[in-house]
């Protein structure tokens, strides 16, 4: 979230700033500073009634001592008076700290100024292009239907075990998921990326750290009875390993890596873009994760781009880089890049990773930190990237790669799954 700092220093900049990502934040701006006067104004009496009353318990201490016990008897009164006084005003000061905490939970971060206006996909630009473009001919089949073919995945299955957007995978199908999880871990390690196997369900504080909650509340699967969550992606249990953490300068930078299955409601998706492995309610995916100090977490994001796109290019995907307006970035970031591969088949293009630069705005909730040279503590940046998720990757490498003799398997791959042809 926002530091109550960011507010205070330059309100009509913060103001300016969300509406990049249309959000009205004048009320609620306005609020906060008004709560955090209040704010200032009970904490001053709060500690002044605070030394009163340490005054008060020594003179009372010195009358008793002096055989005054009547005197003390009625410094008593007046001190319990005292103290009820302050507990009115500790529970003003803790109900303003509250109201101030639940209203930043409900602000966006600032978008960066490298993101461009616009309130829509249409409003993106696209800042980089890449990658072969496929020639099939026209007849060329869309993935569910090459997963149909060669029995690769069968989607009535999934619907039958539990539902629609949970495919099951077999065979080839299943060898060739398992070969892109190796392959983008292995790439992460090559990169240096400490790989964790984090828990698949989270606590409350975990989605509030990472900005889940209260934002994405209705996307996420809810374990009623435990109050908990399954995560909608490996950003939110590795990224909250450094919650209450205060990190040494020395260690830094953090780089982690982590498959995970990922759980998304996907609460009014339907229609084309929904179809085959377009939009799953459980998929697969590695995520990257980095903890930086401010002044290295931009080069940091541009060392996960290249990372990204590495990765396609060694799979042979045509692909182009986005720079999100800010009516289309998260909640939470204040810079993002999705990374979309060209589908031949369905000819679109098919999202396959978002890679996002934080800032301050987790560690702020997390608070996770860093204690600098001048034994000071200060935030970290914190990023993130999807490298790669599946369900996409799997469509177009499908799609892209059908021959007549059968789905041609990228040659990085082939060690993992131990034949070069899907027939």
């Amino acid at each position: 979230m926002l530091t109550l700092q960011q507010i205070k220093e330059n309100p009509d900049f913060v103001v300016e700033r969300l509406a990049v990502k249309g959000f009205d934040g004048r009320e609620a701006i306005d609020t906060i500073l008004k709560l955090d006067a209040t704010r200032r104004e009970l904490q001053l009496s709060n500690d002044t009634r605070a030394a009163e009353l340490n005054k008060c318990a020594a003179e009372i201490g010195a009358l008793m001592k002096q055989g005054r016990k009547e005197e003390a008897a009625e410094a008593k009164i007046k001190v319990a008076a005292m103290k009820e006084v302050q507990k009115e005003i500790a529970d003003r000061l803790a109900k303003a700290e509250t109201e101030i905490r639940d209203i930043l939970l409900t602000i966006p971060n600032l978008p960066c100024a490298a993101v461009p206006a616009g309130l829509t996909a249409a409003d993106n630009v696209v800042e980089k292009t890449g990658g072969p473009m496929p020639d099939l001919p026209e007849d060329a089949l869309p993935h569910w239907d090459l997963a149909k073919k060669y029995n690769l995945i069968d989607f009535d299955l999934g619907v039958k075990i539990t539902g629609a957007g949970f495919p099951v995978y077999l065979g080839k199908g299943a060898r060739l998921q398992r070969a892109l999880i190796q392959f983008f871990l292995d790439e992460a390690g090559k990169a240096g990326y400490l790989e964790v196997q984090p828990p698949y369900v989270v606590n409350e504080a975990s989605g509030y750290g990472t900005g889940q909650l209260p934002d994405k509340e209705g996307q996420m699967y809810y374990i009623n009875e435990d109050n908990l969550y399954l995560i909608p992606t490996a950003e939110v249990p590795v990224t909250n390993l450094y919650r209450d953490v205060i990190i040494p300068e020395k260690s830094l930078p953090i780089k982690n890596c982590a498959y995970s299955a990922c759980f998304r409601r996907e609460a009014g998706s339907y229609g084309k873009d929904v179809r085959g492995l377009n939009r799953l309610h459980q998929f697969d995916k590695v995520e990257i994760v980095r903890i930086e100090k401010p002044e290295d977490s931009y080069a940091a994001l541009e060392e996960m781009k290249a990372h990204v796109q590495g990765l396609l290019d060694k799979l042979g995907l045509p692909w182009h880089i986005l720079r999100l307006c800010g009516g289309d970035m998260s909640f939470t970031s204040a810079i993002t890049f999705d990374f979309e591969v060209w589908s031949a088949a369905q000819k679109r293009w098919l999202e396959v990773s978002s890679v996002s630069n934080f800032e301050t705005y987790q560690a702020n909730r997390l608070k996770c930190r860093y204690r600098d040279a001048d034994k000071k503590t200060r935030l970290c940046h914190t990023l993130n990237g999807s490298a790669l998720a599946l369900p996409r990757i799997m469509a177009a490498l499908l799609e892209n790669n059908q021959t007549p003799q059968g789905i041609v398997v990228p040659e990085c791959l082939r060690r993992y799954t131990g034949f070069d042809i899907i027939d």
